[in-house]
This record gives structure tokens, sequence and C-alpha cells, in this order.
């Protein structure tokens, strides 16, 4: 049984991957299992670079492999933004509702009727001998001028799914697993680690 450190203290986000990777040798660790460790720096110009940066940096902190994910939203009107900014896009320490808030007055601004955009996620594993390996999932939609929905977390109420004709916010967790651009990163990245620990 070989022990992966998911790279967030968020429990929601392990359980996620601990039940993507279940079929895997693998006990699942999270940052919380550990002392104080220094944050990564986040500092890559792609969701890509981000995701292994965190993957190198807890790694080599908790002396395991790891498993990071970076992931945001891109809007077309906005040339791709917020992009790697997406959880500080209205300021380092935003809300989800300033950064919601920003994203609209944004849109308008551009006077644009294109509403298309996309999530993106990245994921990057370090083995502890340093391969790396990534996986992404992507999620296409339309932001909406208003936001619907309770659930979810960051854009979710203004980002329009058209096949359930729901925003994330509206879906349920199973629905938005199975579209998600986590959900898919996640499932493209567990078929990769199925060959890696053979």
């Amino acid at each position: 049984m070989i022990e992966i450190v998911i790279a967030t203290k968020n429990a929601g986000k392990v359980a996620e991957f601990a039940a993507a990777l279940a079929e895997l040798p693998v006990k699942v660790l999270s940052l919380t299992d550990f002392g104080e460790i220094p944050e990564a720096v986040e500092d890559g110009s792609t969701f890509a670079e981000n995701a292994e940066k965190k993957a190198r940096h807890y790694a080599h902190h908790t002396g395991k492999a790891c498993l990071a994910d970076d992931s945001g939203l891109e809007v077309d009107a906005l040339g791709g933004a917020p992009g790697v900014y997406s959880a500080r896009y209205a300021g380092e320490h935003a809300t989800d509702s300033l950064n919601n808030i920003k994203l609209l007055d944004e849109l308008m601004k551009t006077g644009s009727d294109n509403r298309s955009g996309r999530f993106r996620c990245a994921l990057a594993f370090a083995a502890d001998d340093g391969k790396i390996i990534t996986a992404d999932g992507i999620c296409e939609g339309i932001i909406l001028d208003k936001p619907r929905g309770n659930g979810g977390f960051g854009y979710d109420p203004l980002f329009y799914v058209p096949q359930f004709g729901k925003t994330f916010a509206e879906l349920t967790v199973a629905e938005k697993n199975v579209i998600s651009h986590r959900g898919l990163a996640i499932k493209n990245m567990a078929a990769k680690l199925v060959g890696f620990f053979r």
C-alpha cells in the first residue's frame, strides 16, 4: 500500500480523490495529516505549472508521493480571465461573492454577447522518485448574468451547463462529478496511475 498525499486541507476534495483512486493500492492522506508545512507558491502562468509546483513542493515537505490540482474559470470574452487568478480575481482575500460580482462587472464592460467559458483543472502527481505524471479536464459552459443555485462554491452559481439545463450550483454532487473539470481530470489521472502502480 503506497501513501499518497492530496495537496489540500479541504476534506470534500480529499474524499473526491479517495473515491476516484479506490481501485488502486494506495492510502490517501491530506495535508492535515502533517504538521505545519509552508504553503506552496503558486506563481505559474498556467494551471499545469501551478499544479506541478504544488505537487513537487508538498512531496518534498512530506517525503511522500503527492497529487496536486490547480483549477479555475476561463471566460472567452475576457481573453481567458480570470484563469489562474480565479480564486483571487477581486483581490488577494476576495470572497466567492466578490469574485462573482467582479466577473459580471468585467463582462458587462466588454459589451460582448459572447458568454462562453470553461472550467479547467490540471492535476500533477509527483512520485517519490521525482517522476511527474499530469492529467487535465475541461467542462464547457455559459456564464449567466446572475447567480442561480445554492450548491457548490466559487463561480458555480454563474456557470450554466446546457446539457443539464442547470448551473454547477444547481447540480447534485453526483451529477457534477460526472461532468466537472475536476471529476474528468481525476478520472484521467486514475487511469494513468493504474499503469504507474502495476
